[in-house]
């Protein structure tokens, strides 16, 4: 018999698990992990109006950036037709890495939605099996963040930040929100993986095994 169980704990688990996976899928698609230094359209400049100065951004496959001389909009898209064709090959093990750990987080949000119902698969707890994934996904997420910055000294990352980028370096360039939101996206898959523990023990709880013994097929605790 399916009981579904409801705890605070749980529920926040099972939220914050989806909104990591989600957070790091945009994250990844984003166009906005480096911001270049500023430019303007000169044609518009000489004519004597605003120069509409903007900053170009840079992702991991995709850029925005200004297309033609008469102050068009910026336009975003993939820069690499292929996989090979990816800025850096640090960007492109960054690439796996990332996409490995998304996949993972993605796979786990799908789960938790499931342990409101199912709380054990093969006789083990799908809290803990989840948390366990949750932390190996995090640890491919950090190795993804760590193997980026070594690509700034691309020949890409250089048309937009300037010749003194390098490596940990992204001289005139600034750190876009993608960047910022795939960190925090990383360190909340550790929070996730050690708020599992927590979850078990709310959905195993004594009152929880009490309400299952008179019979309640819906248990909402707080």
């Amino acid at each position: 018999m399916c009981h579904v169980i409801v705890t605070c704990r749980s529920m926040l688990w099972t939220l914050l698990s989806i909104v990591v996976a989600f957070a790091e899928l945009i994250a990844f698609m984003s166009p906005d992990w480096l911001l270049g230094f500023p430019q303007s359209d000169s044609s518009v400049s000489r004519a004597g109006v605003d120069s509409g100065e903007y900053r170009p951004s840079l992702g991991l496959y995709s850029r925005c950036l200004r297309i033609g001389t008469r102050g068009g909009g910026v336009t975003c898209g993939p820069y690499a037709g292929t996989f090979r064709e990816v800025a850096s090959g640090f960007w492109q093990a960054a690439m796996l890495f990332l996409a490995a750990g998304t996949l993972v987080l993605g796979g786990v949000a799908c789960i938790s939605i499931f342990s409101l119902c199912f709380q054990s698969i093969l006789k083990k707890s799908i809290f803990n099996i989840c948390g366990l994934l949750q932390a190996i996904g995090g640890l491919l997420l950090m190795v993804g963040m760590m193997l980026y910055p070594a690509g700034w000294g691309s020949d890409k990352v250089i048309s937009y930040c300037g010749p003194e980028a390098s490596p940990y370096r992204p001289a005139e360039c600034s750190l876009g929100w993608a960047f910022y939101a795939a960190i925090g996206g990383t360190l909340a898959a550790f929070l996730c993986a050690v708020f599992s523990a927590q979850a078990e023990i709310a959905t195993s709880s004594d009152k929880v095994q009490e309400e299952i013994e008179e019979g309640k097929s819906l248990i909402c605790l707080l």
